[in-house]
C-alpha cells in the first residue's frame, strides 16, 4: 500500500486559479483555423457549466481565431483551467484530456495535420475528463472563540463532496453569524486551511476567527445630503441607537433607504476599530442622491394603433421627503395607419405620491387624468380624479384601495338612446319611417369607483423592463362602481392577471436566461350589470392587441355591431374575457434571440346585439407568431409578426408590434 500522504491546501487555490486563469495567447494567423469544441458530459450540471465557462477553446472560439500551431497552444492552456475546474468541485485526482481530430495534444504530427486540413474546414476539438474518486469533507473545526451557534452556520459536514465554493460560502456564513451576534469587527480568514488526506480521500478544513469585542449601535449620522431633509430620513431608520449591533439590520436599514429611489448608492463604512470608545459604535450612512428631475422617454408601434408616443417629466424629491410629482402625455394613432383607431388618441397625467403616509410601509397618491382615445370601438373625452393609499406588505406582495371619480362623454357605433336600446329591428323601422340616417348619441356618465388591487411578485426585478427569466406574478383588481347619472346602475368589475417564468437552466437544458418558457393567462367579468348596456363602452372587456391575442387587432375580438348605414363590423365588447399565452424566448447568439408564441382569448356579452356572422360571444380565437430580440442593458429589443388562425372575412392577414420589453 502506498504510505500515507498529505499535503497542506489553501482551499481556494484551485478556484483561484480557474477564475484568474492563465495569461490567454490569441496568436492570429493570416488563415485562422475553424473549430468546434464539444464538451463530454461529466454527469453534473453544474460542473458542466462551470468547465465549459472556464474554457479559452469555448470562449475565445469566435471572438479570437488562430491558426492552427495557436489551437494546440490554446488546448494546452485549457488543461490547467480544466483540472482547476474539477478540483473545485472535490475531484482531485481528475485529468482533462483534449483530442483534435482524434489526436493527442502531445502528438508531433498534429500541427501538420491542421495545415492541411481544406481552407474553411472544421477541426473537430473533444474535451472529456478522468474523474477519479470524489473526495468529501473530513474533519471540519473552527479556531478561535466562537460560539456553537455560530459554528452552525457553516452548515458544512463531514461527507459532503468538498467543493470549494461550499466551502468559501461557508466561512462568509460563519462572519455573517458573528455579526449577528454583534461582533461588527469579526474576521474569518480567507480561504481557511484545508488538508488534503490521499489515503482516505478527504478535505480536513479548518477556519480561524477573531470575533472582537460585542458592540451595541451608537449614533447614527447622515454624510452627502444636498435636498433631501435628514428628518424624514430618520423617520425611515428601522435601527435605533442603544439596539444590539445586528449586521442584518443594518443592511435592511441601508436597503429600505435605498428603496425610497432618491438616491444611487448608500455605504455604510465602519470607523476603524481603533477609533471606537466602548461599547457603542457609530454607523454612518454616505449617500449619493440621484439627480431631482428626469425625463423618460417611450415608444412602439403596432399595425393595429399605429405608432404610440409618450414623455414622462419627474420630480422625484419635490418636498424633500421624497415626494414624487410625475406628469406624463401618451398619443397613439399617429400616422393614421392603424385599423383599430379613428384618429389621433390622447392621455394626460399627473400624479404626485407622497410616501411615508403615517407608516413607513404606506403611500398616498393623488391623480388626475385626461384622455380622449378615438378607437374603432368607440369614441371617448373623460376626465378622471383619484386617490390610493398603497400599502407593502412584503417583498413580494403590496395592496392598495382607492376611490375615484370619472366623468365622461363616450359614443359607440350603436343604435343606443342613452336611456334606452334600440335593438336593429327598430331602428331598421326608424329609418324606413323617417328617411334619414340614425343618430348615435354620445352617452355621459358620472361614475363613482373604488378600485382595490393586490399584486404578487416574485420574479425579483428591479426594473419592469427588464428580462424575467424565473417567479410568479399575480394582480387581482376588483373595481365596484356607482353610475351616478346616464345608465344608472352599480356593478363591480374583477380581473385576474397571471403570468410565471421557466428557465430551462434548472433542468440543466441551457445555461442561465437562455432558454425561457412565459406563460401568462387573464381572466375578467363585470358582475351585477343589470343590462348590457349599463356597462359604459369604456369598462367593458375586448381581446386582441398585444395584451391578449396578437394577430387580431387591438379590441377587434368579441361581439360587433354593424350599424346600418356603415359598412364593416364594429367592436361592441362585453361582459367577460378569458385569455392565455404560451411563449418560448430563445437566446441565440449574443445579444441576439427569438421568441415565438400562441395566444388565444374569447369575450363573453350576453344581452348584447349582434348580427349573424360575426365574431361570436364566447367563441375563442387563436393567433401565432414570433419575432427577433436584441437584448439592452434596459431590456430587450422586440419585433413580432402575429398571425390569426381561421381570420374572419375582411380582417388584416397580419399584426405587427414593435416595442421595448417584453410583451409580458
Amino acid at each position: 500500500m502506498p504510505a500515507l500522504r498529505s499535503r497542506i491546501l489553501l482551499i481556494g487555490l484551485a478556484l483561484g486559479a480557474l477564475l484568474a486563469g492563465l495569461p490567454l495567447r490569441c496568436a492570429r494567423a493570416a488563415d485562422p483555423q475553424r473549430y468546434s469544441v464539444h464538451f463530454v458530459s461529466t454527469g453534473n450540471g453544474p460542473l458542466n457549466n462551470l468547465l465549459k465557462a472556464s474554457s479559452g477553446l469555448q470562449s475565445l472560439r469566435k471572438a479570437a481565431p488562430v491558426s492552427p500551431f495557436a489551437l494546440v497552444d490554446r488546448a494546452q492552456q485549457d488543461i490547467g483551467r480544466l483540472q482547476a475546474a474539477l478540483q473545485s468541485f472535490g475531484y482531485y485526482e481528475s485529468r482533462a484530456l483534449i483530442t483534435i481530430e482524434g489526436r493527442t495534444l502531445n502528438d508531433p504530427t498534429l500541427p501538420e495535420l491542421l495545415s492541411a486540413l481544406p481552407k474553411k474546414s472544421s477541426a473537430k476539438v473533444t474535451v472529456n475528463f478522468q474523474l477519479g474518486p470524489l473526495y468529501r469533507l473530513g474533519r471540519i473545526s473552527v479556531q478561535g472563540p466562537v460560539s456553537p451557534a455560530a459554528v452552525a452556520a457553516l452548515k458544512l459536514k463531514s461527507g459532503d463532496p468538498a467543493v470549494s465554493q461550499n466551502v468559501l460560502e461557508a466561512g462568509q456564513r460563519l462572519l455573517n453569524a458573528l455579526g449577528e451576534q454583534g461582533y461588527a469587527y469579526a474576521s474569518v480568514d480567507e480561504p481557511p486551511l484545508a488538508v488534503l488526506q490521499e489515503r482516505t480521500r478527504t478535505l480536513d478544513v479548518t477556519f480561524k476567527a477573531d470575533p472582537g469585542p460585542v458592540y451595541r449601535i451608537g449614533s447614527i449620522q447622515f454624510e452627502g445630503l444636498k435636498l433631501v431633509k435628514e428628518s424624514f430620513l430618520r423617520t425611515q431608520l428601522t435601527i435605533h441607537t442603544g439596539q444590539p449591533y445586528r449586521s442584518s439590520q443594518i443592511e435592511q436599514a441601508r436597503q429600505a433607504l435605498l428603496n425610497l429611489g432618491i438616491f444611487t448608492a448608500i455605504s455604510d463604512p465602519l470607523p476603524p476599530r481603533n477609533q471606537v470608545k466602548g461599547d457603542e459604535v457609530p454607523i454612518t450612512f454616505v449617500v449619493t442622491e440621484r439627480k431631482r428631475h428626469e425625463v423618460s422617454l417611450d415608444g412602439e408601434y403596432s399595425s393595429d394603433l399605429g405608432v404610440i408616443a409618450g414623455a414622462t417629466w419627474t420630480d422625484r424629491n419635490l418636498f424633500g421627503r421624497a415626494d414624487q410629482l410625475a406628469l406624463g402625455a401618451n398619443v397613439f394613432g399617429l400616422g393614421g395607419n392603424g385599423t383599430a383607431t379613428n384618429g389621433v388618441s390622447y392621455d394626460l397625467s399627473a400624479q404626485l405620491t407622497l410616501p411615508d403616509f403615517i407608516t413607513p410601509t404606506q403611500s398616498l397618491a393623488f391623480e388626475v387624468q385626461a384622455l380622449k382615445p378615438e378607437l374603432t370601438a368607440y369614441s371617448q373625452t373623460a376626465v378622471i380624479g383619484g386617490v390610493t393609499l398603497a400599502r407593502k406588505l412584503s417583498s413580494v406582495w403590496n395592496v392598495s384601495a382607492g376611490v375615484a371619480v370619472e366623468e365622461e362623454k363616450t359614443q359607440q357605433n350603436e343604435i343606443l338612446a342613452c336611456d334606452s336600446v334600440i335593438t336593429l329591428q327598430q331602428s331598421a323601422q326608424i329609418v324606413a319611417k323617417t328617411l334619414a340616417s340614425p343618430v348615435y348619441e354620445a352617452c355621459h356618465y358620472t361614475l363613482l369607483s373604488l378600485p382595490l388591487t393586490a399584486r404578487y411578485d416574485s420574479t425579483d426585478l428591479v426594473d419592469p423592463l427588464l428580462d424575467p427569466v424565473h417567479g410568479l406574478r399575480v394582480q387581482i383588481l376588483a373595481t365596484p362602481t356607482e353610475t351616478l347619472f346616464g345608465h344608472h346602475g352599480t356593478f363591480t368589475v374583477v380581473q385576474a392577471n397571471i403570468s410565471t417564468y421557466f428557465d430551462f437552466h434548472s433542468l440543466d437544458w441551457s445555461d442561465p436566461g437562455e432558454s425561457v418558457l412565459a406563460l401568462r393567462a387573464l381572466a375578467g367579468q363585470a358582475v351585477g350589470v343589470g343590462k348590457f348596456y349599463d356597462l359604459p363602452p369604456d369598462l367593458r372587456f375586448y381581446a386582441g392587441g398585444s395584451a391578449t391575442v396578437r394577430g387580431y387587432a387591438y379590441q377587434a375580438l368579441g361581439p360587433t355591431f354593424p350599424p346600418p348605414d356603415s359598412p364593416g363590423d364594429y367592436p361592441e365588447g362585453g361582459t367577460g374575457i378569458t385569455s392565455g399565452t404560451i411563449e418560448l424566448r430563445q437566446r441565440v447568439w449574443g445579444n441576439f434571440g427569438l421568441a415565438v408564441f400562441m395566444d388565444g382569448g374569447a369575450v363573453t356579452a350576453p344581452g348584447a346585439v349582434t348580427a349573424p356572422g360575426t365574431i361570436e360571444s364566447g367563441h375563442y380565437r387563436f393567433g401565432y407568431g414570433g419575432g427577433p430580440r436584441y437584448y439592452t442593458p434596459i431590456g430587450p429589443i422586440r419585433v413580432d409578426v402575429a398571425f390569426p388562425l381561421n381570420r374572419p372575412p375582411g380582417t388584416d392577414a397580419f399584426e405587427a408590434y414593435i416595442g421595448l420589453g417584453q410583451a409580458f
